[in-house]
């Protein structure tokens, strides 16, 4: 945007306070987001996304509210000249801005963006009531405290889009705003089998819900970030792996373009394997470095709240969020909270510990498409119409995504090394949960917000990072060297994760240090050959493909059938 138009055009200066307006929310929208990277420069003062989203979409209709520089009857009479009266609805005329609000194509915003009689176009979004805006009637908002940032969602804060990976969105819903807050939708589905369009499955309008949900009494973490919907699930809920590493590649192709921020994947793979050579592992570590927020499920695996191995890609990941469902207990106080019995937790094959984080994931309550495959199969579990309870860690990884695109409105030039650094930072201590169970802790976004300078989680990865040998501009983790290093230093976790990544930083009740790379974490039998090579698991299930044993029945199922069959 040509901000220095704003300051020396007097006639744009009699709007007061326009120019400062103007160069506070270029500050604020900080050098690092991706949209100000293609957004032509324009005479008005519009927002770089808001540019760049009318450059790619030239014939979409977007509603607006143009303020000018003259009268509103001046500034509607130039309206219908500079675009030559084609199409432009002008809906109503509003005289304390001198301006009016309009329907106008993408193409006639740019038109009327470089218009002399207007200083300012800016979408005419939904507005909400202080307080009463959004509200759920469980106490999982609460308990994760992002019912407590949802005043400064409706006063202006602007989070980015949250990217779901899953089985679609059921967009055109008040969860949604109608539709108006699902700014892209793609499918990439190739097992031949049937695929309804928006969400037939259900799951991810569930996950989405959870996520940014507006609708009275159902709201969700970040009740009004964009979603961008990426279906790689028929209406079985089965997917290939390649579907969902084409989505992390829509992702890095669309992600400047939708200003996508966090990409959430409520699924995992069902052969085990180390981050050395799974591809998935690879296509979210590619998001990760490209400055895109990875979140992920641990998985529902679990038995008995005992540890197990953390098997599977995406959750296997160490430099991705993986986050564990926690069990509020019926209450928002977090001392009687313990991790899900089914919540997966324990070492990955590579010897790291999983979850990072916990958040509430036990019988949540979230927006599903009526006649799709969930409802239908579990009518008991069927709330009200379009809403259902399920449980699992699918639906905790949601409300950490949402919570990330929180921060990320509030400081958009934010890593997401740092983003994952302010919620492990500000994560509540859970006394009653098992060590390692829901990993430093239960997610607190109220405090997070409060994190002005986070450390870097990944500080003790980042230096094993290289450029990548295929002549890729985004560096790649080098994990061969990783693994010389940790295997022939014993002391590593200590001295690189432990202090130099987090000095004297605490986390919940245990340094992190010790809790994610303790001895048990390096033993022969913790990673390499030995650990998912030719081991049991690895055997039993190297022949499983994706499908109910990503998030199907096993999502939510066998230890999570209980779950739904009794009410808290």
């Amino acid at each position: 945007m040509n901000t220095s138009k704003l300051l020396t055009s007097k006639k744009r200066l009699r709007i007061a306070g326009l120019s400062i307006i103007a160069m506070a929310v270029v500050s604020a929208l900080g050098s690092a987001s991706p949209a100000l990277r293609v957004a032509q420069p324009v005479r008005a003062f519009v927002a770089p996304e808001l540019v760049a989203t009318a450059q790619a979409h030239p014939h979409k209709i977007f509603r607006v509210i143009l303020q000018g520089t003259k009268s509103e009857r001046t500034v509607v009479a130039a309206i219908k000249h500079d675009v030559r009266g084609k199409g432009v609805g002008v809906r109503r005329m509003l005289g304390s801005i001198n301006g009016a609000s309009a329907g106008v194509t993408g193409a006639q915003l740019l038109t009327l963006a470089n218009a002399k009689s207007v200083a300012a176009i800016t979408l005419d979004r939904p507005v909400h009531l202080l307080g009463t805006g959004f509200s759920n009637n469980q106490q999982w908002p609460a308990a994760a405290t992002v019912q407590q940032v949802w005043t400064n969602l409706s006063t202006g804060a602007t989070p980015p889009a949250i990217a779901i990976v899953d089985s679609g969105i059921q967009a055109n819903r008040g969860d949604f705003d109608n539709g108006a807050r699902v700014v892209a939708q793609t499918t990439i589905v190739s097992n031949g089998s049937q695929n309804s369009p928006g969400d037939g499955y259900g799951h991810g309008t569930f996950v989405a819900g959870i996520a940014a949900g507006s609708a009275p009494g159902y709201a969700g973490s970040t009740p009004t970030a964009p979603l961008v919907s990426i279906d790689v699930m028929n209406d079985q809920g089965m997917a290939l792996t390649s579907d969902v590493i084409a989505a992390c590649d829509w992702i890095v192709a669309h992600k400047a373009q939708y200003n996508i921020r966090v990409a959430n994947f409520s699924l995992h793979s069902t052969a085990p394997a180390s981050l050395f050579w799974d591809p998935l592992d690879k296509a979210v570590e590619k998001l990760w470095f490209d400055g895109v927020v990875v979140v992920t499920a641990s998985g529902n695996y679990g038995v008995a709240g005992q540890p197990t191995t953390v098997a599977y890609a995406p959750g296997n990941d160490p430099f991705v969020i993986t986050v564990g469902a926690d069990d509020i207990g019926g209450n928002v106080s977090p001392n009687n909270d313990v991790a899900a019995p089914w919540s997966t937790y324990g070492y990955t094959f590579d010897g790291f510990s999983k979850p990072e984080i916990a958040a509430p994931g036990r019988y949540m309550v979230g927006p599903v498409p009526d006649g799709s495959t969930l409802p239908v199969s579990r009518p008991g579990d069927v709330q009200a119409p379009g809403y259902m309870q399920l449980s699992g860690t699918s639906f905790a990884a949601p409300v950490v995504s949402g919570a990330a695109a929180y921060l990320l409105s509030l400081h958009p030039s934010w890593t997401p090394d740092q983003v994952k650094g302010a919620l492990m930072l500000a994560a509540k201590a859970e006394p009653s949960a098992a060590q390692g169970s829901v990993g430093v802790g239960l997610v607190d976004a109220k405090a997070a917000a409060a994190v002005t300078s986070p450390p870097n989680a990944n500080a003790a990865l980042d230096q094993f990072l290289t450029s990548d040998p295929n002549g890729g501009t985004l560096p790649v983790f080098n994990s061969s060297a990783w693994q010389t290093v940790a295997s022939t230093n014993p002391a590593w976790d200590a001295a690189a994760w432990g202090s130099a990544a987090w000095g004297s930083a605490a986390w919940g009740s245990a340094a992190w240090g010790s809790a994610a790379w303790g001895s048990a974490a390096w033993g022969s039998a913790a990673w390499g050959s030995a650990a998912w090579g030719s081991s049991s698991l690895a055997q039993s299930l190297a022949s499983a493909a994706w499908g109910s044993a990503a998030w199907g029945s096993a999502a939510w199922g066998s230890s999570a059938v209980a779950d739904t069959a009794s009410k808290p």
